[in-house]
């Protein structure tokens, strides 16, 4: 009998405004063993190199920074090496932060892969209460406001939660949210 034929590469990425549950969903695959990129790794690490401390001002500057020096589409084409071994690993990867239209258009037409973009929808109030108590990098409401504006008007964040293939309304528990993400991995094929 003849063996079934490889699954399709998927890059599964999660798009959402900063506080949506992007990492949570990412690290719940992380968790059951899909590499993962995380494209606000590259900022981390060029704040550590530099010796800067890990702040919202800081992170903002840098990545602005990287951008200007990289174009829009800077974290994408930084992360690419990273998202190809891991799709020649284990043929999927799930990408944790991608903002920017530029950066989604780079993996479009960069990846020979199966891309799969699912955009997690919270409402402004939850996030900022979220973001305000997390224990990693809290942002107060006034940061958190500035940093969706910014993330907006700076960085094109819209165009790639917009035209998301799936959206996801994260009201519930983290477990509902999870399994919503576990419906459509089986609907598309994705062996999870």
């Amino acid at each position: 009998m003849p063996s079934a034929p490889p699954a399709p590469k998927t890059a599964l990425v999660i798009v959402g405004m900063c506080g949506s549950g992007k990492s949570t969903l990412a690290e719940f695959l992380s968790a059951r063993k899909w590499p993962m990129v995380r494209f606000g790794s590259v900022t981390i690490d060029e704040l550590k190199r530099r010796g800067l401390p890990i702040q919202e001002a800081t992170e903002r500057s840098v990545r602005e920074e990287l951008r200007k020096k990289h174009g829009m589409a800077a974290f994408a084409a930084l992360s690419l090496p990273a998202i190809e071994e891991a799709l020649e690993r284990r043929r999927k990867v799930v990408i944790d932060g991608l903002y920017s239209w530029s950066e989604y258009k780079h993996l479009h037409d960069r990846l020979k892969a199966r891309l799969l973009v699912v955009a997690v929808f919270t409402p402004r109030r939850a996030r900022y209460e979220r973001l305000a108590s997390r224990s990693v990098r809290p942002l107060t409401a006034e940061e958190a406001e500035s940093r969706d504006v910014a993330e907006i008007e700076r960085i094109e964040k819209g165009g790639p939660i917009a035209l998301a293939d799936f959206t996801l309304l994260n009201g519930g528990t983290v477990g509902d949210l999870e399994q919503s993400l576990l419906r459509i991995l089986e609907a598309e094929g994705v062996e999870v």
